[in-house]
């Protein structure tokens, strides 16, 4: 069906992403992932694009303003190429570029926020620690007043791009208990102290480096608080919202992936005489991924125009988050049983997505949290 809020820019900007993942990133895509790593001048090439600088000033590289279909429409497509680990090597920058425009000092964001959009330099958001992930009220890394700095100990877990990443986006204990003592730091890698180790036993996104990052007196200029004292959570939720709307996008670009890669097995692989796509098992199995596309792919549509026009939609973009991935479960699933022993050999874009699933119903808030955030919102 034809998108009723397509743009000849969206169009535009989808066919150039589409074009760079087919030159850029498919046909190394396997190989990045059995090794482990993305080359670095991949950044750089995406950031020319620039998919990273929306809603980021154009002095700082940006585009100088945003739009919600624009950041769905990369999150698609990227995730097209079949391997999750590229689009999290190279978008672990995007949850905390937004923050240190808004809340870093101009020494800072003048000295700093080019290079990361331009993909020169990396940057991470670290929230999650090894004693909880969703239960952010519960966060132990601490952050003490030492005259004109700020002492930092603790550490967190699970951080997109933590060993790749120059600069950080730290959430440290600076008040009491709860959401309200929170505050957050602009630490830079090559502080003393710092330190992090790769998670590098995943079932998934092998391509993407994740780590535990460890903060020994860590000691900060008090310059580098990001906003408001012991606010921190609250400057930055509604940065969550944008990145649950966006792994929604990846879902749908994913379950793309699924069907298309099905559709192309089915025509080709014979059984009893004829093509798989003749028998009406398989048909139904189509017909059922194709529907679930169709509304994932409204969803996301409205929720970006809702946004766009100035609402945190914070239920329907839960409900999306939740939905998206279970559908995703679904398509991925069904195509694996399509395509039979082929899909369960390493190599093809539905055995590595498969494997992939979970981290989309994980990360970002799990399926859990985002039905009690849901039904929350709902006002119950």
């Amino acid at each position: 069906m034809k998108n009723p809020f397509d743009t000849p820019e969206r169009e535009e900007f989808r066919a150039q992403l589409k074009a760079f993942v087919d030159k850029e990133i498919k046909p190394y895509v396997n190989d990045w992932d059995e090794k482990g790593k993305i080359p670095w001048d991949l950044h750089q090439k995406a950031g020319a694009l620039g998919v990273w600088g929306f809603g980021i000033d154009e002095k700082y590289g940006g585009l100088g303003e945003d739009d919600n279909f624009l950041r769905a429409i990369y999150n698609e497509e990227f995730a097209k190429c079949g391997a999750g680990g590229v689009g999290a090597a190279m978008g672990g920058r995007m949850i905390s570029l937004e923050p240190i425009q808004r809340l870093c000092s101009s020494e800072i964001k003048d000295r700093v926020l080019k290079d990361i959009v331009t993909g020169k330099k990396g940057s991470s958001l670290g929230i999650t620690e090894p004693g909880g992930g969703s239960d952010v009220a519960n966060m132990k890394t601490s952050a003490k007043r030492d005259g004109n700095h700020f002492v930092i100990n603790g550490s967190k877990t699970f951080i997109t791009g933590a060993m790749t990443s120059d600069y950080f986006v730290v959430g440290a204990r600076t008040g009491g208990s709860g959401l309200k003592g929170i505050s957050l730091f602009f630490v830079e890698a090559d502080r003393d102290g710092f330190s992090r180790v790769p998670l590098d036993k995943k079932m998934g996104w092998w391509c993407s480096d994740q780590a535990t990052l460890y903060f020994d007196n860590v000691r900060v200029p008090a310059e580098n608080m990001m906003g408001e004292e012991d606010k921190g959570f609250i400057q930055i939720m509604e940065n969550f919202n944008i990145e649950r709307m966006c792994m929604c996008a990846s879902s749908l670009g994913m379950m793309k992936v699924c069907l298309e890669e099905s559709i192309e097995w089915a025509k080709t692989r014979e059984t009893f005489g004829k093509p798989l796509i003749q028998h009406q098992v398989i048909r139904h199995k189509l017909a059922n991924m194709s529907s679930k596309i169709d509304a994932l792919e409204a969803l996301v549509n409205n929720i970006c125009w809702n946004m766009n026009n100035g609402e945190v939609p914070v239920a329907e973009i839960s409900k999306a988050k939740f939905f998206a991935t279970k559908e995703l479960e679904y398509c991925s699933s069904e195509a694996m049983q399509i395509m039979g022993g082929a899909g369960y050999l390493r190599g093809n874009p539905v055995e590595r997505i498969y494997r992939e699933v979970k981290v989309m119903a994980i990360g970002g808030g799990s399926e859990e949290i985002m039905r009690d955030l849901a039904v929350r919102q709902m006002g119950y």
